[in-house]
């Protein structure tokens, strides 16, 4: 999704919301369904395998069905490739991330990148915020600090470590195709990115023996669950980004923490304490400020 700090656009209609709505509803679903998935015994090398096929084969029929008006030139191809290794990166920290810690933690661990992705384009001149996008960005910090404060001997460090790296390698992603691959077609983008990656990880998989497959029957349908909600989260994110504009979905993709939270209480049985609580909400509130606060 691109970064661009536009303007608001005309105020669309209610329906126009619904391709981002529902992305941020899927993401949810689909970060639940991975902790049923890795309970069932499949693995993050074989889920990310599988996917990655799986996707490939998705993005290559459509491409097919319906070709891009105008193909990446070989310097953008080669960044699209190159993102691959980045998009590598952020789907075995993210995927880590929720085997080894709560599902609301890692989500919330993770959705740091939109703040990161601000100051680093502010500091490299890809972007602008001024000073209440910094004291929103602050306000968040200070929001996940608390939430993770309050029982950081409890969550692994490992976990923790795969999350901020996740958000670390997602921030340069976005970076590179907002300076680099802004204005082509994001199908084609994403197409190539996954080459590279889905190798990576079918040739890691096949290597090191990796190939842990789920056991029963509900962890296969969780991870049908995954393959589809992941891949149509994605291009109903390609769709919002047409109809409301990139500021608008990035505002309403915030609901995907907070619906995450929710929902790994109520079917998880996950526990946040008050103060964790108190911190996350500080984060998503923060987080929504500081969008709105690029997005003027």
């Amino acid at each position: 999704m691109s970064t661009t700090a536009l303007p608001l656009q005309a105020a669309p209609r209610a329906w126009d919301y619904a391709p981002s709505v529902t992305a941020a509803v899927s993401f949810s679903a689909t970060d639940i369904l991975l902790k049923i998935l890795y309970a069932d015994g499949m693995d993050v090398a074989t889920l990310l395998s599988l996917r990655g096929v799986l996707v490939v084969a998705f993005f290559l029929a459509w491409l097919r069905l319906a070709p891009p008006a105008r193909r990446h030139d070989p310097k953008q191809r080669l960044i699209a490739l190159g993102l691959g290794l980045l998009f590598a990166g952020t789907m075995v920290g993210l995927l880590l991330a929720v085997s080894l810690l709560p599902v609301s933690i890692a989500i919330l661990a993770y959705f740091i990148y939109p703040l990161l992705t601000g100051l680093a384009g502010a500091a490299t001149g890809v972007d602008r915020i001024g000073w209440q996008g910094l004291a929103a960005a602050l306000a968040a910090f200070a929001g996940l600090a608390l939430m993770l404060g309050v029982n950081l001997s409890g969550l692994a460090p490992l976990g923790l470590l795969a999350a901020f790296a996740a958000a670390f390698c997602r921030v340069l992603s976005l970076l590179g195709t907002r300076a680099y691959l802004n204005g082509t077609d994001a199908r084609l983008t994403t197409w190539y990115a996954m080459l590279p990656s889905t190798a990576l990880f079918v040739t890691a998989s096949l290597s090191f023996g990796l190939w842990s497959p789920p056991r029963t029957s509900v962890g296969w349908m969780a991870f049908a669950g995954v393959s589809v909600g992941s891949t149509l989260s994605t291009l109903l994110i390609y769709m919002s980004t047409n109809r409301i504009g990139p500021f608008r979905t990035a505002l309403v993709m915030n609901l995907e923490p907070m619906l995450t939270a929710l929902l790994s209480v109520l079917l998880l049985g996950e526990v946040l304490s008050p103060l964790q609580g108190l911190g996350a909400a500080v984060m998503i509130a923060a987080l929504c400020t500081f969008q709105f606060v690029r997005g003027r």
